[in-house]
């Protein structure tokens, strides 16, 4: 078995664990990656660069450490200022080894302000505790980011992505008993197949200024709350290759790290979240979003494989099947599911993007079907910010068929682009319902139209209890609602007043039921 190890840094490692080095008597707690080891001391953070040469790493020299940790402060302060301090030297003197002291140069230390370990997303995921609020600040944190961030040229960043392909590919086959020579074949071509199938599509959105010099290491670990915000931290630093990439593919890995945890339903409204406040062009971006995924999965097996190589025994084991579990999670995002329609329709409070947010993690591939919802539309027709009232011109004729328009259109691409769409409207006549069954029909793919009813009171009720939605329907509403001729509806009609559980349950049978049936109609 290979080891990228290319440097004893043990005196080094004494060194920075000893609770003398940072004037205290409290232990110095010891946190281990493939690439750096962490100490933390009281309230600093010292990230020593591990002396490894991986094909997508080279820390193999003190000058190329330090250059790695002056470029990890300055790459890292445009996104958490509050706790990126300095890169400083660990020097030898006629005492011995010092912090920033006189004498040769051994190594180099990221210095850092501490903040609570336990508020990192990986943390917060373990217990539970990533509420909607927060993965809302979450998406907007990262769409700034993107908005922000430096275009870069997209037809390198593009052929980047062959290249991980190859060096996964490399990798993998150094630990073969890993991985098996039979399965690293199938896997690499069948994401060379995906890249050459998305090639001009990510050549395009390169032109568009969609590849950016991001984030580039986009995961849970690397995300905290920290004053109470979402806060990204950890950038990549030591390639700027890799930090340069479609903004898809920098939001791939928090995706594909949700998805890996069993987060579906989190890693769906991400990704919807994020779509919802992104230019329309990004739909068509989604074919390669099943690539990208593969691609964050296969570096995360081949990351896994190496740290086993520098760990000790017990880690190593855990790291080992951590790359096996993300091998295989590389090999299901590549498997084609076909795209489907599904519409919601119902009056004001029956629940339906409720329902719509519930179902849409199980329609499609990973990270499920795109929500398309009336009210999210309606918003950034208007141009004002989800929350903020519309005033009642926004609700004419007029403007409810130009958000319906704008539904159509945005379920054709995001069908074109190989993705489940849920249309969440109210869906309140016959035309607009049969608008949504054609939108099935051109694409060729299978639609379901569920409709929700539910007694005025319950849907008083409803409306009464929302706070901070993008909906502003109230009562009156409601109530003007209710006298709607709705004509007839061969919807599949749902009582909404039932438990919210028993009507997600309904829901999806009946779409189990439609696609075991074989292909379904486009109107059923």
């Amino acid at each position: 078995m290979t080891s990228h190890v290319v440097a004893g840094q043990d005196e080094v490692i004494d060194f920075l664990l000893s609770p003398c080095t940072h004037g205290r008597t409290a232990s110095v707690q010891r946190i281990d990656t493939h690439g750096a080891i962490v100490f933390l001391a009281g309230d600093r953070v010292y990230k020593l660069k591990r002396a490894v040469h991986f094909p997508f790493m080279d820390l193999s020299t003190v000058e190329r450490r330090g250059r790695a940790c002056e470029r990890e402060v300055e790459v890292n302060r445009a996104y958490a200022p509050q706790i990126y301090l300095d890169a400083i030297p660990i020097t030898r003197g006629p005492e011995g080894l010092q912090l920033r002291g006189e004498g040769e140069v051994v190594d180099w230390v990221v210095r850092m302000k501490r903040f609570d370990e336990t508020a990192t997303l990986d943390r917060l995921a373990d217990r539970n505790e990533i509420s909607e609020n927060l993965l809302a600040d979450i998406v907007s944190t990262v769409r700034a980011s993107h908005e922000k961030a430096p275009i870069r040229d997209g037809l390198e960043a593009t052929q980047s992505l062959q290249r991980y392909i190859r060096q996964n590919d490399e990798a993998f086959r150094e630990s073969p008993s890993l991985f098996a020579q039979q399965e690293i074949t199938a896997l690499t071509a069948a994401a060379d197949r995906a890249y050459r199938d998305c090639f001009d599509l990510l050549v395009e959105r390169g032109k568009a200024g969609f590849v950016r010099r991001c984030h580039g290491d986009l995961h849970l670990r690397n995300i905290a709350v920290i004053d109470g915000r979402a806060t990204l931290f950890d950038a990549i630093e030591f390639d700027e290759a890799i930090a340069t990439c479609d903004v898809f593919y920098d939001l791939a890995f928090l995706l594909m790290d949700l998805w890996d945890r069993g987060l579906h339903r989190h890693a769906n409204v991400v990704l919807n979240r994020y779509l919802w406040e992104v230019p329309e062009a990004h739909l068509a971006g989604l074919a390669a979003l099943p690539l990208f995924l593969s691609i964050r999965a296969a570096l995360r097996a081949k990351i896994a494989a190496a740290a086993a190589l520098v760990q000790v025994p017990s880690e190593a084991e855990a790291s080992r099947l951590e790359a096996r579990r993300y091998f295989e999670l590389a090999r299901r995002f590549l498997v084609e599911a076909p795209p489907r329609l599904v519409a919601i329709g119902g009056l004001s409070g029956t629940g339906k993007t409720t329902l719509a947010l519930a179902l849409a993690p199980s329609l499609g591939g990973a990270p499920g079907a795109v929500v398309l919802r009336s009210d999210i539309e309606r918003k950034r027709l208007a141009g004002i910010a989800e929350t903020q009232p519309l005033s009642s011109s926004s609700y004419a004729p007029s403007a409810s068929a130009a958000v319906y328009d704008t539904l159509a259109r945005k379920a054709d691409l995001a069908l074109a682009a190989g993705c489940s769409v849920i249309l969440d409207a109210v869906y309140a006549n016959m035309p607009q319902r049969h608008v949504a069954e054609g939108i099935a029909l051109r694409a060729g793919v299978g639609f379901t139209g569920f409709w929700l009813d539910a007694p005025l009171p319950v849907m008083e009720r409803r409306v009464s209890a929302r706070m901070n939605d993008a909906s502003d329907a109230d009562v009156d509403v409601v109530r003007k609602q209710a006298g709607y001729d709705l004509g007839r509806i061969s919807w599949h009609r749902l009582n909404a007043a039932l438990p919210r559980k028993d009507i997600e349950d309904e829901a999806l049978s009946c779409l189990a039921l439609r696609c075991a049936n074989g292909k379904p109609s486009s109107k059923d």
